[in-house]
């Protein structure tokens, strides 16, 4: 939920790939590197023609692939350059190899994910399943609800990744077609608080190449020179320590956003009429907000019920998750994408391990719906609700729009 308690800015009318652009501007990136794929497209347009018309001062790439991308981004920011892309889909996947490298080189940017459902059979349409096949790559991956959110969060993803205790790449997700297409009013922050906010460009100082000082890159691990493995465990020992820093980064970072703005995100979990509550719906994303309407809708029929919705997806948010479920005696996960090795929806067993590790047992039930683009309705979480009500979990995950 966003919170407004200043009197608002500019206001534009924009979509959510414009609102990520217009993000990307005032975060003053130095190199931008593109390749279109649906439904991300008009994203990277949007800022090749701010590029084009000096809105925005960054070199622009233009590559053959989005292999070559990152590969390219990755030798900007050596060089001491803050920079950012935005990929879908398949494209994330011909991305993949310079992708798991991103995290390991502790090289801070953001990336917007524009979520689409993966192919076979092929689907061009919106879901999580591209973003959740990367989820255990070492980028902290944060998903919006509104356009709103979409420009603010790109906005302090940078303020994350550059923090000198992180030094990680940032996903900030936004729902392709509902969100990515959907068109609403977003205030334009102005340029110079965001400038304040995110300070100077001293981003990656420990790495920055320089002639007067040369360094090798990636060397090969193992037992090279004599290190053996204990360097290979010290740099994932890194990666891991500064992941579990990131939450508190996150939420100290969205405190000071808020406090320049008047806009409060929930910078990890959100949770929404949640302190009566018998039962909760987890929820990821665009599809949050029919969720609050069918929340709402009952709540109005005397019913208890609530909503935790998901900000930040990794690192997973356990402690901010546990508080949550400990208010509730069932939870009903919500998710627009599968794992298939657990028959359930990813942020499922996510759950599940929260509440194993805080000692919770409670229903837990899994719902897969939102696939290919397909609405999630206020009829589809007051059933969704009705199921948690009743306390049973069935064996396998209920598919929220087979019959649709």
């Amino acid at each position: 939920m966003t919170v407004q308690t200043k009197a608002k800015g500019k206001i534009i009318v924009v979509d959510g790939n414009e609102a990520a652009a217009k993000g990307v501007a005032l975060a003053r990136p130095d190199v931008v590197a593109v390749y279109p794929i649906t439904p991300q497209s008009s994203l990277v347009e949007a800022l090749s023609a701010m590029i084009a018309t000096g809105e925005l001062d960054a070199e622009l790439m233009n590559v053959e692939g989005e292999h070559s991308v990152l590969s390219a981004l990755q030798g900007a920011a050596l060089a001491g350059a803050r920079t950012y892309t935005a990929t879908s889909g398949p494209g994330l996947a011909f991305m993949f190899e310079p992708y798991i490298r991103q995290p390991g080189l502790r090289l801070p940017m953001v990336a917007s994910l524009v979520t689409r459902d993966t192919l076979t059979p092929q689907c061009v349409w919106g879901g999580h399943q591209d973003a959740m096949l990367v989820r255990e790559c070492g980028w902290i991956h944060m998903y919006c609800e509104t356009v709103q959110e979409i420009l603010d969060t790109v906005i302090m993803g940078y303020k994350v990744a550059e923090h000198p205790e992180i030094m990680l790449p940032v996903n900030v997700n936004h729902d392709g077609n509902y969100l990515s297409f959907g068109v609403t009013s977003c205030e334009l922050p102005d340029q110079a608080m965001v400038d304040d906010f995110l300070g100077p460009k001293s981003i990656n100082w420990h790495a920055a190449l320089d002639p007067e000082r040369p360094m090798s890159v990636d060397p090969l691990t193992g037992n090279a020179g004599g290190a053996g493995p204990s360097m290979f465990v010290r740099y994932r020992k890194g990666q891991t320590d500064a992941m579990a820093r990131s939450l508190q980064v996150i939420c100290d970072v969205h405190a000071d956003w808020a406090k320049r703005t008047g806009r409060a995100h929930a910078p990890l979990v959100e949770e929404y009429r949640l302190d009566d509550a018998e039962i909760a719906l987890v929820t990821l994303g665009s599809m949050t907000g029919a969720a609050k309407d069918c929340c709402d809708a009952l709540r109005d029929a005397g019913k208890r019920v609530g909503i935790i919705k998901v900000k930040t997806y990794r690192p997973f948010p356990v402690q901010a998750m546990a508080r949550a479920l400990s208010k509730v005696k069932a939870v009903g996960v919500v998710d627009r994408s599968v794992s298939y090795g657990w028959n359930s929806g990813p942020m499922h067993h996510d759950v599940l391990a929260a509440m194993a590790k805080s000692g919770f047992v409670k229903p837990c039930v899994s719902f897969i719906g939102g696939l290919a683009g397909a609405d999630m309705t206020q009829s589809h979480f007051e059933r969704a609700f009705d199921i948690v009500a009743k306390g049973d979990v069935p064996p396998g995950p209920i598919w929220m729009n087979e019959k649709d």
